[in-house]
């Protein structure tokens, strides 16, 4: 058993109070190689914002369970001795699917976990969340459940058909299961494609009035967003113009975000930008530069303008910067 204070690690619990008392949204990065986590940390180190650092089940099958215990400790080796940053910084398994996957991380060090029965019947759901949580209070890790169905398609996580949720069953959930933060589905979705519309068209707005009528069944209670990619057209454009395929791919409006980020949502997601900014870069290196086959000289390049835009989002979306 790995505790995950003993590699430097913090659980999400005190970080999500202040975000939800100072109006902004703490944000969870996924990462499944070095040079993400490189771009993360520095990212926010150089924002000064506290970060959540996101693993599937699919990257943790990626990067190895064991490689991964020390990557993490090696970021916050990383973010004190060489960027010389306090930011706190939690661990956190994205989408968990089963109690013994939980279980797994939590031993491995990590101190926060989701579980993810949204797709179980509503009893169901509830009997598997408690189940985490019970085990993961033991060891002072927090837990996010999830109500509702996000469409769309990341790692393994899929759906065709997005729920909202319902804020009917939000504070029965909360209080039989005990989890420290809830995911909601209030019109984002996974992937590069989070909304079918025709080029010119605008992505239909979310539903803030579910946002608000969950927060003022649970008030003051914490709130994620999960599928928050705003799929930055200049990177679209850039991947497309080097021989990428994506066709009409659009993302959640950064100003939406930043709305949700001011209510009780403390925790928004993001993946599918940092695979796209970086994908675009060494699409954009290995066109000017065919000859060039040193991974350090298009993963690099690449790294940099992940860190770039982690910084964006940190000062003009999710209002993170400069509170770690």
């Amino acid at each position: 058993m790995t505790s995950y204070k003993d590699l430097g690690l913090v659980n999400s619990r005190e970080l999500f109070k202040k975000a939800i008392g100072g109006g902004y949204a703490i944000p969870a990065y996924n990462f499944n190689n070095m040079e993400q986590l490189q771009a993360i940390i520095t990212g926010c180190a150089e924002s000064s914002s506290p970060v959540i650092l996101q693993v599937s089940k699919g990257a943790r099958k990626y990067a190895n369970q064991t490689l991964l215990r020390y990557m993490a400790q090696g970021a916050v080796e990383m973010a004190r001795k060489d960027l010389k940053s306090n930011i706190p910084i939690v661990l956190h398994l994205d989408h968990g699917d089963s109690y013994e996957l939980c279980v797994s991380c939590i031993e491995m060090g990590f101190s926060s976990v989701m579980i993810d029965g949204s797709s179980l019947p509503y009893d169901k759901n509830i009997d598997l969340t408690k189940k985490v949580v019970d085990y993961a209070h033991k060891y002072d890790v927090t837990v996010e459940g999830e109500l509702g169905v996000l469409a769309g398609i990341e790692d393994e996580v899929s759906s065709e058909k997005s729920h909202y949720t319902n804020p009917d069953d939000v504070e029965d959930f909360v209080k039989k299961t005990g989890v420290d933060s809830l995911a909601i589905s209030i019109g984002t979705s996974h992937g590069a494609y989070k909304f079918k519309v025709k080029p010119g068209e605008t992505p239909p707005p979310l539903r803030f009035d579910i946002l608000e009528e969950i927060e003022k069944r649970i008030p003051g209670f914490p709130i994620v967003l999960h599928g928050s990619s705003s799929v930055p057209k200049e990177f679209v454009d850039l991947c497309n113009k080097y021989g990428g395929k994506l066709e009409n791919a659009v993302g959640v409006p950064e100003e939406q975000l930043r709305k949700a980020a001011q209510s009780a949502v403390c925790k928004i997601n993001i993946d599918t930008d940092g695979r796209l900014v970086m994908t675009a870069k060494i699409r954009e290196i290995f066109s000017e530069k065919p000859a060039e086959f040193d991974p350090r000289k298009y993963l690099g390049p690449a790294r940099e303008a992940l860190k770039n835009l982690i910084i964006h989002k940190n000062k003009e979306v999710l209002g993170s910067a400069g509170k770690a």
